[in-house]
């Protein structure tokens, strides 16, 4: 199965212009949209966004070819946006996967938005990783601005690893694609450029992936993994691929204006590669 896998976009047309035309060409059987796809929080006319640049460009897409969309939020993307793209998969658009799995040939396809608390205010896609720790500099989930209601419980309990555990029995790991935001904690993908910063005099952490995440992926060596979120890793670890186990696992986040684009193919992962779109 031919697929392409995006993430991070950011609400930028050129991005997502880049993006569909080489979908329209390519055909593949699956894109895979990694989250963080819509434009800031603050500003106007988003569901004109989502409704122009993102379904209608789909819909196009779709009536010329079988590719399906898979798609996830990111922790940028405020949540009082999901009934759209709710909606849009009943219509079936595109596969609204975020703890959902789905089946595609002789796959599942499993996704997961929720990250691991940051320093930004923004809380609709983050929870407690493995207990309520909270990294030096980062802001607990039980603070910051939602866009929608949360039970308190939720925010003050709630894990990533308690949400892997319930996502890991509705399909078989070493069959699934895993579409998450976050990357696994402590690898490749998860560096940020944080190398010598301090708060009130405690060092950062440069690795602000998940651990539940790496611990999943270690356990259950699913088939494969998809991340993004941490925009500047591939260009301070120069590497977008990690083998963990026999897990092959691949980030699309990119901190330059390009659209960073991976192209793979089921039956030879090892051959994935990932081109930087100058449009």
């Amino acid at each position: 199965m031919k697929c392409i896998f995006v993430s991070d976009l950011h609400g930028n047309q050129k991005r997502y212009s880049s993006l569909f035309k080489i979908v329209e060409n390519e055909a593949p059987q699956a894109v895979f949209i990694g989250g963080d796809i819509l434009p800031n929080a603050f500003s106007n006319n988003i569901e004109r966004f989502v409704e122009k640049t993102i379904f209608e460009n789909i819909k196009k897409i779709k009536n010329k070819t079988n590719t399906v969309f898979f798609l996830i939020f990111g922790n940028d993307d405020p949540r009082t946006f999901e009934e759209m793209f709710i909606n849009a998969g009943k219509e079936d658009i595109l596969q609204y996967v975020h703890n959902k799995t789905v089946k595609i040939q002789d796959f599942f396809v499993s996704g997961y938005s929720f990250v691991p608390p940051t320093p930004f205010q923004l809380k609709d896609w983050e929870k407690y990783d493995v207990s309520r720790f909270v990294d030096v500099g980062a802001i607990s989930p039980e603070e910051g601005i939602r866009t929608v209601d949360v039970h308190e419980d939720t925010k003050r309990y709630s894990t990533i690893s308690d949400d892997l555990k319930k996502l890991t029995k509705k399909s078989s790991p070493k069959k699934t694609i895993y579409l998450f935001h976050s990357p696994p904690y402590n690898t490749y993908l998860d560096i940020a450029d944080l190398e010598g910063k301090k708060v009130d005099h405690a060092p950062v952490d440069i690795h602000i992936g998940s651990i539940a995440i790496e611990r999943f992926i270690k356990k259950y060596n699913p088939f494969l993994t998809l991340h993004g979120h941490v925009h500047e890793s591939v260009r301070l670890s120069g590497k977008w691929m990690q083998k963990i186990g026999k897990t092959f696992c691949f980030s699309a986040a990119h901190d330059g204006p390009e659209l960073a684009l991976v192209r793979f193919d089921t039956n030879l992962l090892n051959e994935a590669s990932r081109e930087l779109i100058k449009k």
